[in-house]
């Protein structure tokens, strides 16, 4: 596969990661969390704001790896 099209699919692939996990947390935050403290809140978002992560290299490393042959 040719590499500007692997960037282009792992930069639509990036944008609808970030947009889904952000929505999926936040409600997840806002079904169960409404009664919590805001250290609960702190720790909560500080987790999910750094598991979206993970994902995301693999896509990236996906991207930056050489086409074969």
């Amino acid at each position: 596969m040719p590499v500007r099209i692997k960037k282009l699919i792992g930069t639509v692939i990036l944008i609808l990661l970030v947009s889904i996990y952000a929505v999926l947390a936040t409600a997840i935050a806002s079904l169960y969390l409404g009664n919590a403290s805001g250290w609960v809140h702190l720790a909560y978002f500080l987790f999910t704001g750094f598991l979206w992560v993970l994902p995301a290299m693999w896509v990236i490393k996906w991207m930056e790896t050489a086409p074969r042959g």
